[in-house]
């Protein structure tokens, strides 16, 4: 079942339960405390059903955002509009897989990866830190924050503690980052209240001694708590995965369920671990989602109780960071689009919605004093439009020496390459019909260097989805080159298939006839492919071209690219690779920050893996691409 079925279950147990029970909590709504991380050590505890700092009951009002997903100049200026909305905690997952890529290959520093500053940078703030490091975290982010490089090994158990490469991996991860974290938590003097064991592991199984196992890892690790725990109330009911000692987050939950969470942590408080002012948005969907949480927000407020809004600010899946959801068996893939604005309160640009004012406005009535006064937005930029010209295509640009391979395997196994495209070339006698398992996760098949048709993992009646594809036109003589240029989306990110491998992961048959011995290339699209694309263009009518343009700000700020006009593909600006762009939207407009543009001319280069002619580039002011 998919993750917003179990939230929506959730939500509706509250017309179960006894709504009376807000006119019993308005005493622990009453006498909060709200100090500040002042680089002093405090004591923040689990006692009974409180929250305590420094011997006093204390409400932790937390804005989740993620440091990696946002510019890193902007990360004051995201944490100063959380703080203005009335929020005393930032809440932030640590990324995995964007810390080590490759196994023991550890970076810390480059792109949006020094998570120390930021929490530092809370502090400086005046804002407590509450820290979701994993090794799972879900989020909407490729493999829930797993590294992919896992998935070479054909018989990995993910989040399993019987499997020791799986737990190799993890305790090589808490090691290099916990003696970063230790130095940042309360007692130490740092702004870090609490950190989170895994991620609503009672969607995934129902293993405690998993979660024992992973806590005593950190605790090895010179990590002592407290400690805290995510999940959803129907999944934690069916599973009872709650960790002994742990402080239990419900996702979703309102008063009614919070007081039927403490069927199963009967000594530790139960809060709102995840509270939604907004969704996620899936490419094919119709609209953006959004939603409205402010009546769950006043009676949270009204109880007293702890939440943590998920997400305050979303941000972006730049690059090739978006994750995807799919149903138990694997089915219905929905990948995430590139955009994680999520309806937030504050929008990916960092601009306060109306929603961030109506729960400003709830936060305020139950503050002590005076909120800060709201950041001014960051500048916004503009660009005239542009015509992009090819410049080279990918294939001119595969690896000089293809890997054979007797049968189709995963980019994963084969390639040990995590995302990307790759191509299986086969020179075979011409046929009609085209039958391709597994897909992972669009294919589109050239016959004799013409485009002829595409597969598609994702359904949707603007797609051909189906595995089957009629090669009518091929003729019934003679050899056809056949090419699958095999497109992937991140992996699957919640739930039973965590861990879908990525390329061709099936059987491929002509006409009935299984096909064997391939000539596979790999094509990573990371920094290193990119600055080496030579400038070819031995067939400019063959779709899998490279466009570039420069674009001169004629305003320097935050611009959306608006790629209305093209179909499917890639967009990078100054070399960085500012994600997916799809047709079928509903995202159309790719954020670019202003700390990757300059003043003068501007270098955007576009993989479109359709279109052989030119479609212009427009500036749009927000991700809706209104101008």
């Amino acid at each position: 079942m998919k993750r917003r079925q179990f939230i929506r279950l959730a939500l509706l147990s509250t017309l179960a339960l006894d709504h009376h029970i807000l006119a019993a909590d308005n005493e622990r709504a009453r006498s909060t405390m709200t100090p500040i991380p002042d680089g002093k050590p405090h004591r923040f505890a689990l006692q009974g059903h409180d929250f305590v700092l420094d011997g006093a009951r204390f409400q932790i009002r937390s804005g989740e955002m993620h440091p990696s997903r946002i510019p890193v100049s902007c990360w004051q200026h995201r944490i100063r509009m959380a703080k203005a909305m009335g929020l005393n905690t930032i809440a932030l997952y640590v990324m995995w897989n964007y810390l080590e890529r490759e196994p023991g290959v550890f970076d810390f520093t480059s792109e949006r990866r020094n998570f120390v500053t930021f929490i530092k940078l809370c502090q400086q703030e005046g804002m407590w830190v509450y820290l979701r490091p994993g090794p799972y975290i879900c989020g909407e982010w490729d493999m829930g924050g797993l590294p992919p490089y896992l998935l070479r090994d054909k018989n990995i158990k993910l989040r399993d503690r019987h499997d020791p490469d799986y737990m190799a991996a993890v305790q090589r991860y808490i090691a290099a980052i916990a003696p970063k974290i230790a130095p940042l938590m309360a007692d130490a003097g740092g702004p870090i209240l609490m950190l989170q064991i895994e991620n609503e592991y009672s969607s995934f199984a129902a293993d405690v001694g998993y979660l024992e196992t992973v806590r005593d890892l950190w605790k090895a690790h010179g990590i002592d708590g407290p400690f805290s725990v995510c999940d959803v109330l129907p999944d934690l009911k069916r599973r009872h995965a709650s960790l002994p000692g742990a402080a239990l987050g419900l996702d979703g939950a309102e008063p009614p369920q919070l007081h039927a969470g403490l069927h199963f942590s009967q000594h530790e408080p139960v809060w709102v671990g995840e509270t939604y002012p907004g969704w996620l948005t899936h490419w094919g969907e119709h609209e953006l989602a959004h939603k409205d949480c402010a009546e769950a927000l006043r009676k949270i407020m009204a109880g007293g109780y702890s939440f943590n809004l998920y997400v305050v600010h979303g941000g972006t899946n730049f690059g090739l960071t978006a994750g995807a959801n799919a149903d138990d068996d694997g089915s219905n893939f929905q990948p995430v689009i590139t955009s994680y604005d999520y309806g937030a309160p504050i929008d990916e640009c960092g601009d306060a919605t109306p929603a961030y004012h109506v729960l400003r406005d709830i936060l305020s009535s139950a503050s002590a004093g005076s909120l800060p006064s709201i950041p001014a937005p960051c500048p916004k930029g503009s660009f005239a439009d542009v015509l992009p010209m090819p410049f080279a295509s990918l294939w001119d640009n595969l690896p000089t020496v293809p890997v054979p391979t007797h049968a189709p395997a995963s980019n994963e196994q084969l390639l040990r390459q995590n995302q990307g495209l790759v191509v299986y070339h086969k020179t075979v006698k011409r046929g009609h019909l085209l039958h391709v398992d597994g897909v992972h996760d669009y294919a589109i098949v050239h016959i004799d260097q013409s485009e002829c048709g595409s597969i598609s993992r994702v359904r949707d009646p603007r797609l051909h989805s189906s595995p089957d594809l009629h090669l009518g036109h091929a003729g019934n003589e003679g050899d056809m080159a056949l090419d699958m240029l095999v497109d992937s989306f991140g992996h699957i990110n919640f739930g039973p298939p965590l861990g879908d491998r990525k390329g061709l992961i099936g059987s491929v048959r002509l006409d009935g006839m299984l096909l064997y011995d391939w000539h596979v290339y790999g094509l990573p699209l990371d920094d290193a492919y990119i600055a080496n694309l030579k400038p070819v263009l031995t067939r400019p009518d063959r779709p899998g071209l490279f466009f570039q343009a420069t674009i001169r700000l004629q305003k320097h700020g935050d611009v959306y690219v608006d790629m209305h006009e093209w179909t499917k593909g890639y967009v990078w600006v100054n070399g960085h690779l500012l994600g997916r762009y799809w047709h079928i939207g509903p995202q159309q407009c790719l954020y670019c920050p202003s700390e990757w543009l300059t003043t003068g001319d501007n270098q955007i280069l576009i993989l479109d893996l359709h279109q052989i002619h030119a479609a212009p580039v427009h500036c749009a002011d927000n991700l809706a691409g209104t101008a």
